[in-house]
């Protein structure tokens, strides 16, 4: 077999006609162009991203999720373009395909629903921007941070470093806890109770030196004390505190915690166990039978 019959066989293999949409033929080397195409405009757009995110954007100090938000819509704007280009340069008629999606839309909203409504749950927190990248929210039991947003699914990292894949649906049709939303200052609650022969007034300043000590907590607003309820063996106190980052919530919270044990013993305030008062009545004497009396004796 000389190179000439081989590259006549090659030509045919790359010229034999698959199918034919709306009277365009579609032959090995069209869907072989057409996947080299896409490929390249997904590359490029993947490119295009990582440039806005790491050069370009940062110089004009834009937020991390703004500028996150920017970057993928630019990704998925190049690959939109690249795949109509694809299809008109290897000469495929839009209008033809879509008819053939038109038909296949029916099979493809039975089948592919829940597909469907993450791509579109994606997109809205893409445009509408619910989370953001960073944003420390919570799904269900889930805290965590968000660290990629993607037109399927969101990653978010757990506190114990563990990447969980949320889909984009959860974030749409259920309710979620966005603590960084807007705003990242966050309000720490520490509850105590304290017994009930503390004096009021030592409590209370104890509470306000630990807020005042810890470096974390904010000046304005100012950190509040409150004897919130009265229980069944102690006085019921709330410390309020302001940070500046939630993230930080679980680290100030330790702190304020173990100040407040240390604070109250260099003053002597008590926190109780918790207590029951038992009330013993004394016992009624049943008549005893004198069969059961002589029985007694013997």
């Amino acid at each position: 077999m000389t190179w000439t019959d081989i590259l006549e066989y090659i030509n045919k293999i790359l010229n034999f006609v698959l199918f034919r949409i709306n009277e365009t033929p579609v032959t090995v080397m069209s869907v072989f162009v057409f996947f080299l195409f896409i490929t390249a405009f997904i590359i490029l757009g993947v490119m295009v991203r990582k440039t806005l995110n790491r050069r370009i954007l940062r110089r004009f100090k834009i937020d991390e999720g703004t500028s996150y938000t920017l970057s993928r819509i630019s990704q998925y704007t190049i690959i939109t373009i690249g795949a109509l280009i694809s299809f008109q340069f290897i000469g495929i008629d839009l209008s033809g395909l879509a008819v053939i999606f038109g038909l296949l839309s029916v099979g493809i909203g039975f089948g592919l629903q829940n597909v469907t409504s993450n791509f579109i749950s994606g997109l809205i927190i893409l445009f509408e921007r619910p989370i953001s990248i960073g944003d420390r929210v919570m799904v269900g039991d889930i805290e965590g941070d968000v660290i990629e947003i993607n037109i399927r699914s969101t990653k978010i990292r757990t506190l114990n470093n563990i990447s969980i894949i949320v889909p984009n649906s959860e974030f749409v049709s259920q309710d979620v806890i966005n603590y960084s939303h807007g705003d990242p200052t966050f309000r720490v609650d520490i509850e105590v109770g304290v017994s009930y022969s503390s004096d009021l007034e030592i409590v209370l300043q104890c509470l306000h030196k630990v807020a005042d000590e810890n470096e974390h907590v904010q000046k304005k607003p100012e950190p509040q004390v409150h004897l919130t309820s009265f229980g069944d063996s102690a006085w019921n106190m709330q410390l309020r505190a302001w940070i500046a980052d939630v993230k930080n919530h679980p680290r100030v919270r330790n702190e304020l915690n173990q100040a407040i044990v240390h604070k109250f013993r260099e003053n002597k305030v008590e926190i109780p166990f918790p207590q029951r008062d038992l009330h013993m009545r004394s016992s009624v004497e049943l008549p005893i039978k004198p069969q059961d009396d002589k029985e007694a004796h013997d």
